[in-house]
């Protein structure tokens, strides 16, 4: 599978990686069990440091998972039992879709062959190692293997910038906002075609690193998109000529405030009326984030008694998060902490949930398809706020332009 996949490339060799983010532990069916079963049948076991992405079950707090009928008891029983399988391959049960939250992380120039796309073009693009956008089965066989393709963003010149998005035009305001990022990530996927990687200019050089990630989540969702150059912010751009293609853009892009107001008017779905949901932390909430949260509800607000509010984050960071004290916080407010999975590929929002707000454009991309709920896109304040009041509430991005 891996020649054929290097072939299928255009690779010219295979190269030997360093760890693997394996995304197959996501059950999608009976071949995804069928397929992790066989390999551990013939004795395969992993050759080099291999975290697993998000399951379908939450196996510390297993009660979230709704069970409302056999198709449901079935992803749940089958999903047990592919996280089962992974982790008797020899792969680490991390079940977290940021692996690059935990200890030792990839390193620049690093090659690694990584699957969740928010992982890859994370690792591509902030942590400046090197991995193609691999899929299902692909990612396990290179951990078995212990090589990939030597192709595509494994290349210097596959790394290549072709697509210019220009920030420069954004006031200091703006660039402050929270939802700029993940709004400039949505543009960023929608506006760059497959096969083209995008350099962005304008950003400030100190951009934290959730902020990028956001950016890359939501670029990765909305389109192809597996790396990212940031001019000044990210390792391999310290220049726009250090990451350009020599032949120069093919498309260039000029983003402005109602750009990004436009971006966030096409992932909300409800902006007004009854809010039933929140759910934060898509990709998993970092310790950052979960201390941002925590001090929005440290002066104890109740939670509107018709809203459930969740937080997505990873086992690592939920015991980090224990020893600051912060999951008491959360826990007294009334935010039911997910682990192991995501609220919009696992049963865990109640029937009578039909509107959901989210500061993640990657969950406002995928849940309304997935969950069939309606989707309000917001900052984390607005969130609080609008779980408080039981309301979708919204505040223009434009209230905060300079």
């Amino acid at each position: 599978m891996i020649v054929a996949t290097g072939r299928s490339l255009g690779g010219s060799r295979l190269i030997s990686i360093n760890s693997c983010h394996v995304d197959s532990c996501l059950y999608h069916g009976q071949v995804s069990l069928d397929f992790a079963r066989g390999l551990e049948a013939r004795g395969a076991r992993v050759r080099v440091p291999t975290t697993l992405n998000v399951g379908s079950v939450d196996l510390l707090h297993p009660a979230m998972v709704l069970r409302r009928n056999p198709e449901e008891v079935k992803v749940y029983e089958d999903g047990r039992a592919l996280m089962a399988a992974y982790t008797a391959l020899g792969c680490t049960p991390s079940w977290t879709c940021a692996p690059y939250q935990l200890p030792g992380r990839p390193s620049f120039g690093e090659h690694i062959a990584w699957a969740e796309s928010n992982a890859v073009v994370f690792a591509n693009s902030v942590l400046g190692a090197r991995t193609e956008r691999y899929g299902d089965f692909i990612d396990i066989c290179s951990a078995v293997t212990g090589f990939a393709p030597y192709a595509g963003l494994h290349t210097d010149e596959g790394r290549l910038a072709t697509v210019l998005f220009d920030c420069t035009g954004l006031t200091g305001a703006t660039l402050d906002h929270e939802l700029t990022y993940p709004l400039i990530g949505y543009l960023v996927g929608s506006w760059t075609d497959q096969g083209n990687n995008p350099v962005i200019t304008g950003l400030p050089p100190d951009t934290p690193e959730d902020r990028l990630k956001a950016l890359g989540a939501a670029a990765a969702s909305a389109g192809g998109v597996a790396l990212f150059h940031a001019v000044g912010v990210t390792p391999e751009a310290p220049t726009l000529e250090a990451v350009l293609h020599p032949s120069g853009p093919i498309a260039v892009h000029r983003l402005e405030l109602r750009d990004l107001e436009a971006a966030r008017a096409e992932l909300t779905t409800r902006s007004t009326g009854k809010l039933d949901a929140v759910s934060v932390g898509t990709p998993h909430a970092s310790i950052a984030e979960i201390r941002a949260l925590a001090q929005l509800l440290k002066p104890a607000p109740r939670f509107h008694d018709e809203v459930e509010v969740f937080l997505s984050t990873g086992r690592r960071t939920l015991t980090d998060a224990k020893a600051e004290g912060l999951v008491e916080i959360l826990e007294r407010s009334g935010v039911r902490i997910l682990v192991d999975t995501c609220t919009y590929v696992t049963s865990v929002l109640s029937a009578k949930v039909h509107t959901v707000m989210t500061n993640s454009a990657k969950w406002a991309h995928y849940a309304p398809a997935n969950l069939g709920v309606d989707v309000a896109v917001g900052t984390l304040e607005e969130c609080v706020e609008s779980a408080v009041r039981g309301q979708v509430t919204l505040h223009p991005m434009s209230e905060v332009s300079d």
